[in-house]
């Protein structure tokens, strides 16, 4: 599927604030998307309700012909599920990518604006320094983002809601034990997300000032090596820093999830002797937890592209007032996608 480059009329001025830019170019996109994502969670409890009837109804009764149609509409559910989720993805992907090509055309058009106006041989390596940075690694994450910024947090949101209402309609008891080990996240999350951004930020000015000093050939000097070698090490401890949080991140969560599945084996297991549910009720469960997993992670890392988007957003207005020599104006048009 060959989809379109952006086009359409111009917009002279880059908007303040991430989500400003997300509505000002892919406004209209975001409603298919939108409506994409409803219909992929509509139909993710549908697969729990399935395996619990061929567990409890079908296998009870000893009857072949409504097991095999109940496995049929289960895969049905899941080719129906899995083609909108594709479809979902690709146009995704698009979005970003086309917003990733039109922060690159602005910051490559705004800096040869700069560059005719005439500036001095030290503005113009700061200046070329902060373009390559923004050019080569810090216009992909914000771009990127503008393909999931509204459908996704639909998605996972609604693939969560679904999956717990339909256990709280099983089960409210066995339900409200394993939305209690998910709870702790709601904590440890965004602190450690936080401690994550600072560290990005950092990253990036750092990064800048690396590329100014490799272009700015009048400083080739012993001292500015150091400086630069000084630099470069501090890229290191900080991208260090953020891979510790981010796997310290992803331990907590996966022990959480654990500790969900652990209680509804255990309770779900209890209640199951004492008579007060079925078997297909705990599958259902044990199903449910592993369905909920995913789209939690997803969640999460949602909103952790979302704050680093946003930190880089800033940084990257900063970058143009650099490239403007402080004036605070971009010169260059934004072009919403067709």
């Amino acid at each position: 599927m060959k989809l379109p480059l952006p086009t359409g009329e111009p917009d002279p001025v880059l908007p303040k604030g991430l989500f400003r830019y997300v509505l000002r170019v892919s406004g209209r996109h975001q409603i298919v998307l939108l409506l994409l994502s409803v219909a992929v969670f509509l139909l993710s409890a549908v697969p729990l309700e399935i395996q619990r009837r061929v567990v409890n109804d079908a296998f009870r009764n000893g009857a072949a012909g409504p097991i095999i149609w109940l496995a049929l509409a289960y895969l049905g559910v899941a080719l129906l599920q899995g083609g909108i989720k594709l479809v979902l993805n690709v146009y995704r992907a698009w979005v970003s990518e086309a917003a990733v090509l039109a922060l690159r055309r602005l910051v490559a058009q705004d800096s040869m604006d700069q560059a005719r106006n005439g500036a001095s041989a030290r503005a113009q390596a700061t200046v070329a320094g902060t373009e390559a940075s923004m050019m080569l690694s810090e216009v992909e994450p914000i771009g990127g983002f503008v393909g999931i910024s509204v459908s996704e947090p639909v998605l996972q949101s609604g693939i969560l809601l679904s999956v717990f209402g339909y256990l709280l309609f099983l089960q409210p008891m066995l339900a409200l034990l394993c939305l209690a080990a998910f709870s702790p996240q709601l904590l440890f999350v965004p602190l450690l997300q936080r401690a994550i951004n600072r560290r990005t930020g950092d990253r990036i000015e750092v990064l800048r000032g690396v590329g100014g000093s490799i272009v700015d050939a009048q400083r080739a000097d012993a001292a500015a090596d150091v400086a630069q070698e000084q630099q470069i090490e501090r890229v290191f401890a900080l991208d260090m820093g953020i891979f510790q949080l981010k796997y310290s991140m992803n331990f907590l969560m996966n022990l959480m999830h654990h500790l969900g599945v652990a209680m509804a084996l255990g309770a779900g297991g209890y209640l199951v002797v004492q008579g007060r549910i079925e078997v297909g009720t705990v599958v259902a469960f044990v199903s449910g937890l592993d369905k909920v997993n995913d789209p939690w992670g997803d969640r999460v890392n949602w909103f952790r592209e979302m704050t680093l988007a946003q930190t880089r957003d800033r940084l990257l207005a900063q970058g143009f007032e650099t490239i403007a020599g402080g004036t605070g104006q971009v010169g260059v048009a934004i072009r919403p996608m067709p």
